[in-house]
Parts: C-alpha cells; structure tokens; sequence
C-alpha cells in the first residue's frame, strides 16, 4: 500500500465529491426536476464551462491511461490520436453549430430527438437511440479500466468481489451527486480535472526526458526494444502495412466522436452559437496537451517500467503503464496527484456519458414507448433513475468480465455509433436520403461491420474473435470475391462499414423514390434550415 500517494489522492477525491454536490446550486435555474435543468444544465453554459465540460467529455481516463500504452507496445500506431482530435474540430465545426440552433427551436436533449422531428419517424429514432445507449455503455466501462489502473497501482485493488470494494464506493459516489447535480456536476470538478492534467503532464514531459538522457536517446531506446519483438508492425515510424489503417482509425475516429451522444450533451448544454465556434477553435489546445502524454509511452520504455499484472487474468495489465512510471519515477505526493488527475478524469466523462445514454432512453423509450404524457417532473426523474442503472451496468462489466472484453465492446461501439453519421448528421443538411434508405444503410454497416469485427482474431492472446478493429484487406470479401486478395495492407473496420451505409442507402432512396414509398411524417420538419448567423435563431424553410 502506497500510503503518501493514497493520502493526497483521497483529498482530491473528497474536494470533488464536495464540489459535486455543492453544484446542485451552481447556476441553478427554478427547480432540477426538468430534462433541460437537470440533463442539460439549463443550456446556460458560456465558453469556458463549455470549453471544461466538452474537453473534460472528451479527453478521458481511458485517454490518458490507453494513448500512451498502445504508444509503449505498438509505437507509432498509438499517435492516431493526434491527427484524429486535430481534424475532428474542421469537420464537426458546421454541423455541431446547425445541431444546437435546430435543438435550441424544437427543444430536442437527444440526437435521436431531432431524428424524431427530421423524419417524423419513431422507429429510426429508437434505432438511433439503441445505438447510442449501446454504444456509450462500454465507453464508460472504459473510464473504470483507467480508474482501476491508478487504484491497482496504489495497492487497492485485488481480485473477487471485495477487491473491487474502492471502485464501488467511488461511484456510489459519483452516482449520488450526479443524481442530485446532473450536468453541473461534471461540469464544475471538469476545472479541477484539467488543471490537474495540465500541471501533471506538463511537469512530465519536462522533468522525464532530462532525467532519461534528452528525447533522442528516449526514441533510440524504443526503437531498440521494438526491433527485438517479433511483431513487424511496431516502430517508432508506420509501415507499409499499418499507414492506411492508422489513417481511416484517425478518420472514422473523428467523424464518430460527435455523433456519440455525451459528445452532443456537451454542445447542447452551451447557451449561444458563438460559444460552440469559440470552443472549435480552443478546443485543439488539447491535442498539444495529447501529443505530449502520449511521448511518455516511449518514456516508460526508457524508465524500464513494467505494467502490473492483472490477478484475475495472469497477463500484465498495459494500462497501469502511466501510473507505474509516476509512481516510480516522481515523489509520492506528486504520483498521488497525478493518479487523482487521472481518477478524476474518469468520473467527470463517466458522469456525462451516463446523463447522455438516461436522456435517451428518457425521451425516447420512456416518454415515446412507455408514458407519453409523462410531464418534465417525471422525465427529471425517469433520467436520474437511468442513469443510477447506466453507472453500475458499467461497473458490472468490470467486475464480472474481463475488463480487455470492455476495450473490445468500445471498439465495437465506435463501429456501432459511426453507422448513425447518414440519419444525424448529414440529415442536419438535407431530407434527400429516404427514410427507408437510412434504416437499410444502418442495418448493413452494422451487421457488416459486426461481421469484420467477429472475424478478426489474434493468436498472441488466444482470441479468435472481436481482438481489434484492423482488418487486413485480403481478408475483405463482398459475396465471395476477394477484391484485394494476399495484401497485408490494414484497414479501420468502421471505414468499410460506413461506406457500405452510405451505398445502400443511396441505392434504396433512389428505389424509394421511384416507386413513391411513404418516406414518414412531413408534419414537423422542411427540407433544410435558414439559420440567421447574426443571431442564434434558425427557421425551417418550406418544403418543396
């Protein structure tokens, strides 16, 4: 037990945990018992809150604990991250500002809500849900794998049920002052979450390569320990056969980012247009903060560091790499700092997700399926309810599955969430895809792309099947035909999929329209949306 890091690391806890219920009354409107109080925070937040909040959404625990590990066993590989957090800003920038004025007229809290306007159809809409609540609960089983990694590390953390006791006593916390706070929680200890990062990797990346003889000696090192492995594919440089898959990874990556929907949360919890346009251009100050905690995967080959092996699998558990080289390289106090950065870092987007997949399932299952007349009071309290169910569904991923199968369920879920892109975001820009056209491209992408997934297997750790999302393209097979037959050359499994989508849906809409199928409700929303960029008001424009 490392008693001086455990210290510092339990105060920092106890000043979030305070600060948690404290923002109960933090920018509070009149009361917390409706949707948009209490899932969304009143849709108040002006651009440092939002800027704290969305970073704090994004850049997770898993972030920090998983960039740099994959960068210590695979190399050059692990800094997709980089290009995919700096082209995700460009991308997103339009449609995320089009998202919040359309959302802000309709009152919609979820992307399945403005799917519900768009089309008029309840049943794409709960295929979008599904597909969100899916796809968001692994991820925030992921948040748990970094928190463990840090409680591991101190000695808390042991096989069986009452080695996971530290894990459940940090969220029950969480759960009860997010159930009290909702969105304000996450939002208010996002401040601290940051700061401690940015004092904490900053620090790192100064002292550490000092200490290790300058940053060329630390590559040089690396790259002696990935030409002794067998695999081919490591490096300090990509190869032949990994610089397609590290592009499309980075691609899909980002075009996934935004369409999951604690990533929406954030964006709609923000009070103004120009707020959201502010955060796009700031936010990319993260990617720095990125690019320099990644660096100490090749850090810790340098420090000699070794990951804690996992005592319910046998295998050495990568992710503790990070908190090992703090624990063994800085003083206590510093090290407990750093593991409170990185735990806390779980609980803020931990928080958000589970606020995102309640919303859903809220307004969407809840309201549209089960209560329709449900009033503001009872949907308030139908999410708090949720999201409780969301918290501990994930910790129970964690405790009663091998927390590697959770790394694989996300890998999956981003798959997942990338197959809703036609029916959320190129729907914010024109009605020509039809309905039916959407419900068959999703169903392709994700039966496909499941199907890739399951195939892809890897020997080295016994798995046959869902061990990555990399598929080699002479595995690729439509109805039998090998159209890249023997090539080595990798690829992102989502990229296929959502490109098999998008083709089917363009198919079945052009079939839709010539044979005049019903194409929904035309009730409710036009063909597209006049957005006054002078103000944050948006009007729809008659249909043709």
């Amino acid at each position: 037990m490392k008693w001086t890091e455990l210290a510092v690391f339990t105060a920092l806890f106890l000043l979030v945990t305070v600060l948690g219920f404290l923002a109960a009354k933090w920018k509070a409107g009149d009361t917390l018992e409706h949707l948009d109080e209490w899932g969304l925070g009143g849709r108040k937040f002006g651009s440092w809150i939002t800027w704290f909040l969305v970073g704090g959404d994004l850049y997770t625990a898993y972030t920090f604990v998983a960039v740099p590990a994959l960068v210590f066993g695979a190399g050059a590989l692990g800094f997709y991250a980089l290009p995919y957090t700096i082209v995700l800003y460009p991308i997103v920038f339009l449609p995320l500002v089009r998202m919040w004025s359309v959302s802000r007229v309709h009152g919609y809290v979820t992307p399945a809500d403005f799917v519900r306007g768009r089309y008029g159809s309840h049943w794409l809409a709960l295929i979008i849900a599904v597909t969100g609540i899916v796809a968001t609960m692994p991820y925030i089983a992921l948040q748990l794998v970094g928190l463990e990694a840090v409680l591991r590390t101190m000695g808390l953390n042991g096989s069986g049920i009452l080695g996971h006791l530290p894990l459940f006593i940090a969220f029950v916390i969480l759960a009860l002052y997010t159930y009290q706070s909702g969105l304000r929680a996450p939002a208010l200890i996002a401040f601290v979450k940051d700061t401690l990062i940015y004092i904490v990797i900053l620090v790192a990346v100064i002292y550490l390569p000092s200490k290790f003889g300058g940053w060329s000696a630390i590559f040089d090192t690396a790259q002696a320990k990935y030409a002794a492995t067998e695999n081919k594919a490591d490096g300090i440089l990509l190869t032949g056969n990994n610089q397609l898959q590290y592009a499309t990874l980075a691609l899909g990556s980002a075009l996934a980012l935004f369409l999951y929907p604690h990533s929406l949360t954030g964006i709609l919890a923000s009070r103004g247009r120009n707020v959201i346009k502010r955060n796009m251009v700031a936010l990319p100050a993260y990617s720095l903060l990125l690019g320099l905690l990644a660096m100490l995967g090749f850090v810790a080959i340098s420090a000699g560091a070794k990951p804690i092996t996992n005592q319910a699998t046998g295998r050495p558990d990568t992710n503790t790499i990070v908190p090992v080289l703090f624990g063994q390289e800085f003083p206590g106090w510093f090290a407990g700092v750093a593991f409170a950065a990185i735990a806390i870092g779980a609980l803020v987007p931990a928080a958000i997700m589970s606020i995102a997949a309640a919303n859903l399932w809220t307004r969407n299952i809840y309201k549209e399926y089960l209560k329709k007349d449900a009033t503001p009071a009872q949907e308030a309290k139908q999410a708090k309810l949720a999201s409780l169910v969301v918290k501990f569904g994930a910790v129970a991923f964690i405790v009663f599955i091998d927390p590697q199968f959770s790394i694989d369920l996300q890998l999956i879920g981003g798959v997942m969430i990338l197959q809703t892109l036609p029916a959320v975001a190129i729907a914010l820009y024109t009605r020509w895809f039809h309905l039916w056209g959407l419900i068959a491209g999703w169903v392709v992408g994700m039966g496909w792309g499941m199907w890739l997934l399951y195939n892809i297997g890897n020997p080295a750790v016994g798995k046959s099947h869902f061990a990555g999302s990399a598929l080699p393209l002479g595995q690729l097979s439509l109805f039998g035909w090998h159209p890249f037959a023997g090539s080595a050359v990798q690829i992102y499994v989502g990229a296929v999929a959502v490109v098999a989508n998008l083709l089917v849906a363009v198919i079945v809409t052009l079939v839709a329209k010539k044979a005049r199928w019903f194409n929904g409700s035309d009730e409710t929303q036009a063909d597209d949306y006049h957005v006054d960029e002078d103000s944050d008001r948006v009007k729809p424009v008659a249909a043709h």
